[in-house]
């Protein structure tokens, strides 16, 4: 079989995004905004970064919820979610695998340990953040995740799962719409 530069060059990649495949992945979602008809679209790195920023230092699962319930609101007020990424109903509350990957091994984590960059986020979405901050922000991260496994969206994502129990189940945005928009 006869290989031309471009072949080469194509295998290449190939076998290095396999190998890479985890830091590839997790450089794209740090860098890279994800793009959705002509629009960028923050990531939850980038909602994140603003959370610590406004709040300072706070533990990771603390900042998973606070991240959690900006999205939930968003969906509320804004109609329109802040980032794509998903939340899992993991046992200790929602968790966004690939803001855990960023934080994984960290118990506290500051605004310079993420690489989110806050010029993607709209006045509005902003604005949404802050009366999430205000409301949730001084409550502690064993408070939130209990809340949490009080409310419509982790229970149903959960259901049939043993509590303590792993487990990577989607929190869809439309049951977390429904069930803070019936609040």
């Amino acid at each position: 079989m006869r290989y031309n530069v471009d072949n080469i060059v194509y295998r290449l990649f190939c076998l290095t995004f396999v190998f890479y495949r985890d830091s590839i992945v997790g450089y794209v979602l740090k860098k890279i905004s994800v793009i959705k008809g002509g629009v960028t679209m923050a990531t939850v790195f980038d909602v994140a970064k603003y959370i610590l920023v406004k709040r300072g230092t706070m533990s990771t699962m603390k900042l998973q919820k606070l991240c959690y319930y900006s999205q939930a609101w968003s969906l509320v007020w804004d109609d329109t979610p802040l980032f794509d990424e998903n939340f899992q109903a993991w046992a200790n509350g929602p968790v966004c695998p690939e803001l855990f990957r960023q934080t994984k091994g960290s118990f506290s984590v500051t605004a310079e340990d993420e690489p989110g960059d806050i010029g993607n986020l709209n006045d509005t979405a902003k604005q949404t953040i802050d009366v999430v901050l205000d409301y949730y922000g001084d409550k502690s991260a064993q408070w939130l995740s209990q809340l949490t496994h009080m409310e419509n969206p982790w229970q149903e994502a959960r259901e049939g799962v043993p509590l303590g129990v792993s487990c990577e189940n989607v929190i869809t945005k439309e049951s977390m719409a429904m069930y803070y928009g019936a609040l």
